[in-house]
């Protein structure tokens, strides 16, 4: 505010010079002037008079000569006095609209608001730096469970496009470089209810400082950036960066897990959904020799991960020694049937088109698809405003950076637990996986379940903590049941319980729980109040250990006590 203030006054200095010297000569000359009273003696007019009658003189309203008629040379001055006014507040109000609408004070006066904004934020929240295809998708998905976050992009034009976004409350954006250390102070990145920074500029440099200039003056805070480069990963990590991710490597490890065991990618799928999308469908990828278009990262990373599992790939590649494409690559994007001829589109199972360009991967995958109908097709789709045309083409399977990017840090936040549980079912088979996703379906209909995680500790489970104390057992069917009738499951399934001697993987309903555990669920998003309920109200806790449904208040205590005095009497 005190920047607002000082360009203000600052860009109106010259302006306010010529309106206060106008008034003040105006006033004085009409102190010097003589006049006449209505007794025909001279008279001059008072300062009180004279500031009154300049005032309204000056706004034009004109009303009339006070305390008594004007002399000639009164009226002269007047006349002079009125042209001086007009030309004066026409000057003043012209420099007024000149400053609205200078870019400079427009940025300092949003810079301002915006502060203020993130001042007055009452519940944790995080900053999320950038405002792109990740950005958006994360910032629409905490918005929808309530969680509060701040936006920083250098681009006005995605800061415009967050205020007219259509969300649940609104998102407080400035248009700024979240690199630099003033526009992250500015965000908030010191308040005590900042409880994390996102990086997701789109540069990896940018994510680079970000994260460097987070770990230095907030030394506590996680931070998660996103890194589509090995080095810079590396160097985000040796500054402490929390979390770094790779969309194009979480892709190729998601990808080899379709191929390994279909099953358990469909329950990575289902544990990492977007918040009420319908549930994925099973799919089987076939094994066998495949194309790829397009050597980059993207490509790169793929390769490394499918060969693990069996899978040829021919690759098509249009900057050969550029990209150190292997030996035998064809020159070519592959949007050309000549080329996919020429790769053996006929004789392969499935096709990747994994190039940079989104028109490429398109026309790649129709020309395939048109050469081979029996493909498995997976693209790349690296813009989301494309989303329309790419659900057109119908691919098998859509891989998209963003997408992937924001999907891993909600998970990261929502449910820290996840993946050590995804960590641990990879060594699974797929008889497990089956078992987990029949377990799974039948408590989440057909929509994607929720992922939330809990700990068994005196904040947030106080009603567990106190039968604890007291030597009581709980189990975790205690907390999985209906307040209202404990005979009832939620609809949710326990995934793992982390203890400091050790896991439990898909525990059993009778695993007894103590205090420091944490437990990781999915299901319906009403069984985690109801689950919450259970584990924070004594009296609900109670009834689902006991069956008995004693009253809580002190009147019905006392009236259930009496009722039961009479009755054994």
């Amino acid at each position: 505010m005190q920047k607002v203030i000082f360009l203000l006054l600052r860009r109106m200095r010259l302006p306010l010079i010529v309106l206060i010297a106008t008034y003040a000569i105006s006033i004085v000359g009409l102190t010097l002037i003589p006049g006449m009273d209505d007794h025909g003696n001279p008279w001059r007019m008072d300062f009180f008079h004279a500031i009154y009658f300049v005032s309204f003189l000056g706004s034009t309203i004109g009303f009339g000569e006070i305390p008594y008629p004007f002399t000639d040379a009164q009226r002269l001055w007047t006349t002079l006095i009125i042209y001086a006014a007009v030309v004066s507040w026409l000057y003043a109000i012209g420099s007024i609209l000149a400053l609205i609408q200078d870019q400079g004070f427009r940025r300092v006066l949003a810079r301002s608001s915006f502060t203020r904004r993130v001042r007055r934020l009452q519940e944790p929240f995080h900053i999320i730096c950038g405002y792109g295809d990740a950005g958006s998708w994360l910032v629409r998905e905490l918005n929808e469970r309530n969680m509060q976050c701040v936006v920083i992009d250098i681009d006005q034009n995605k800061i415009l496009d967050l205020d007219v976004e259509d969300l649940a409350y609104s998102v407080a954006g400035l248009n700024a470089d979240a690199s630099e250390a003033e526009s992250l102070l500015t965000a908030g990145l010191k308040l005590p209810n900042c409880i994390g920074v996102i990086g997701l500029t789109g540069s990896d440099a940018s994510n680079l400082t970000i994260a460097i200039t987070s770990k230095l003056l907030a030394p506590d805070l996680p931070v998660f950036c996103q890194s589509d480069s090995a080095d810079t990963a590396a160097n985000m990590i040796s500054f402490g960066t929390d979390h770094v991710i790779d969309p194009f490597e979480t892709f190729a490890t998601r990808f080899a897990m379709m191929l390994h065991s279909p099953s358990m990618y469909l329950v990575y799928e289902w544990m990492t959904g977007v918040h009420n999308a319908p549930l994925s469908d099973f799919k089987n990828p076939p094994h066998g020799n495949w194309i790829m278009c397009g050597y980059g990262r993207f490509g790169k990373a793929v390769r490394e991960h499918i060969t693990v599992e069996g899978v040829d790939t021919r690759i098509i590649e249009t900057h050969i020694e550029m990209t150190a494409a292997p030996e035998g690559a064809i020159e070519g994007r592959g949007t050309e049937a000549d080329t996919l001829v020429q790769a053996g589109i006929e004789q392969v199972n499935g096709i990747i088109a994994g190039t940079d360009d989104d028109t490429n991967n398109l026309s790649i995958l129709i020309t395939a698809n048109n050469l081979n109908p029996d493909l498995f097709t997976v693209i790349r789709q690296n813009h989301r405003s494309n989303d329309a045309i790419f659900q057109a083409a119908q691919p098998d399977l859509v891989m998209q950076p963003g997408t992937i990017t924001a999907q891993n840090i909600l998970n990261l936040i929502l449910a820290p637990l996840l993946d050590d549980f995804l960590q641990l079912a990879r060594d699974r088979d797929d008889a497990w996986a089956n078992v987990l996703v029949s377990r799974v379906a039948g408590v989440v209909e057909d929509i994607a379940p929720e992922t939330w995680a809990t700990n068994i500790s005196a904040q947030e489970a106080p009603a567990i903590t106190d039968c604890l104390s007291r030597g009581e057992a709980v189990q975790l069917s205690h907390i999985c049941s209906d307040p209202r009738d404990r005979e009832l499951a939620l609809p949710c399934v326990p995934l793992l319980v982390k203890r400091e001697n050790g896991s439990v993987l898909l525990p059993e309903m009778d695993e007894p729980l103590g205090a420091g555990d944490r437990i990781l669920f999915c299901g319906r998003e009403e069984a985690r109040y109801q689950l919450q309920h259970n584990m924070r109200d004594h009296q609900a806790l109670y009834y689902s250990r006991t069956g008995d449904d004693r009253p809580s208040g002190a009147l019905w205590r006392y009236l259930t006590s009496h009722v039961e005095q009479k009755a054994s009497q």
